[in-house]
Formats: C-alpha cells, structure tokens, sequence
C-alpha cells in the first residue's frame, strides 16, 4: 500500500488528543479480565462504550478538539503517510471519506464527514467514557471514529494477524462503514440487545467489512476533492490478503477460541473468521455497496 508522495494530507479529519487527560472519575473499563471481555464484546462494535455498558457520565472535551494538534505539524503529504503510523492513519482517512464522498455524490446525496480520533490509554466521547481496551469503535453520538494505535501490535500479538498498512486501513475503513451505516439508518439496527450467528449485530458488522471492501477497490481511483488525485496510489494483492488476514483475525470463532477454548456461536456479535473475510471479497470484487445487503 502506497500513497501518492505529493498529495497534500487533510489532518482537519483527524483529531489527535494522544497524551491528554482525560478529567473526572475512574474509567469503567479496564485491564485483566474485564479488558479483555470488554476487547472481546467491543471489537468493531460499531457503537460507542454507552451502548456496551461501559460507560461514564458526559463526553470528555479533550476529545472534542478542532485541531489535529500532533497529526497536523507532521502530516502534510502523502510521502509522510508512506512513513509514520499516524501519517499513514490520515491518509487512510483522506482516502476513505473522499470515496464515500464520490459515492454519495453520484446516487445524489451528500455524505456527512465523521472525525477520527487518536487518542492513547483513556478517551470520553459521546457514548461515554473507554479505555484501549475497548478496541477501535465508532459513537453515534459524535459520528467519530475512536482509535488508539498500540491496537494494532494487540491485532497482530493477541489475535495472531500478519498486520501490515493495509491490515491498518481495513479497521479504519470498517469503522467508516458504520459511519456510512449510521448515515442510512442501518446501524440502529444492531443495537437491539440480540447476539448470535444470524443477530443484526453479526448482520452490521459484516456489512462494515463488506464496506471496506467497497472503499478497497476503489481506493486508487476514488479522487481527492483538493487535487483531484487519489490520496493513494499503490495497492497490491498481498495487501488485500492482510485485509482478509485481519478480518479473519477477528471473527468471533477465532477470538472465543483463543481466550475461551470453544465455539459458542450463539453468543456471536461480529461473524465468522469465514463470514467476515466473506463479505470483506464481496465488497472488493464488485466494488459496489448495493451488493453488501447482509441483511437479505
């Protein structure tokens, strides 16, 4: 995965609040047992940690910056995204939005840009106050994305994925495509208090990968609204198998097996290791939303 060297990064859609306090009480997620349970049932949830039950009172206004502070002295072009982590984060997103930007303009709409946040250990948001445990995730209640990047060494140490930039781009894009799903309605749906193999809460998170898979093919051709070039430039085969790589990763059976020793699907909140690199080709080889109906 590569970015184009000269195209100009927009940090205005990223906030990095890594390093500030978070004010008031003690969080309700935390390390051990109940990190990892947290990890386990948060994972590309799609919903903030209200709709988990791990929440606080009140958003935290250190997340509610403006400013991209440490992304934005760093980040200007895409040469730096070839080379720093968080760059690389804001390439994604760049790519990502202009994508969608280009989809909804082209049904006729107008797609709504959603911040991602960068933040380390502890953040408040709309949907409460999380730790890193709770993994990456998107609130409703803001419309941002949530992200601390010492998930991916976690991704690739607890979860046993290969990693790579383009692993990287598949959590940022499936985050975005709650976004999108939360633009069309769909994302409510998941939140119905239900798990389990054939639950709306396995039907959305497999529409997010699907999604990702979407953006994925059209990722070197989506133009930048600025320059009129793709953010990215480059994506090759062995990218997209550290896509599928990751999205296996995280499938409910993989992960139940790793921590608990057996396969509980009726408990199930995000798919298959199978489902979910299912529905992430199927987003990829026809490169067209309307075939992500997971709920069909």
């Amino acid at each position: 995965m590569r970015f184009d060297d000269d195209a100009d990064l927009d940090t205005s859609e990223v906030s990095d609040v890594r390093g500030s306090r978070v004010p008031g009480g003690r969080a309700t997620v935390g390390g051990g047992i109940v990190g990892v349970i947290a990890l386990l049932l948060g994972l590309f949830f799609g919903v903030g940690p209200e709709e988990l039950g791990l929440t606080e009172e009140g958003p935290d206004p250190a997340a509610s910056s403006t400013a991209a502070e440490g992304v934005a002295a760093a980040c200007r072009r895409g040469s730096d995204a070839n080379t720093r982590e968080d760059c690389r984060i804001v390439g994604v997103v760049n790519s990502v939005q202009d994508y969608w930007r280009a989809e909804y303009a082209r049904r006729g709409g107008r797609y709504e840009t959603a911040r991602t946040v960068l933040f380390s250990e502890r953040v408040g948001t709309a949907c409460g106050t999380a730790t890193s445990a709770v993994g990456p995730f998107y609130c409703p209640g803001d419309a941002r994305v949530y992200l601390d990047l010492d998930f991916f060494g976690e991704l690739r140490s607890r979860f046993g994925a290969r990693g790579g930039p383009f692993a990287q781009a598949y959590v940022v894009a499936h985050e975005y495509g709650h976004h999108v799903q939360d633009l069309m309605g769909t994302l409510r749906r998941s939140q119905d208090g239900r798990q389990g193999a054939g639950s709306n809460a396995v039907r959305v998170e497999l529409q997010a990968d699907c999604y990702a898979g979407v953006w994925a093919r059209h990722a070197t051709t989506a133009p930048d609204e600025r320059t009129g070039r793709p953010v990215l430039s480059g994506l090759t085969e062995e990218d997209v198998r550290d896509g599928l790589d990751a999205a296996a990763a995280v499938g409910d059976d993989r992960i139940q097996e790793r921590l608990q020793g057996r396969v509980t699907p009726e408990s199930w909140t995000h798919g298959s290791a199978a489902q979910r690199q299912q529905w992430f080709a199927t987003g990829y080889r026809t490169g067209d939303m309307a075939r992500c109906d997971t709920f069909r």
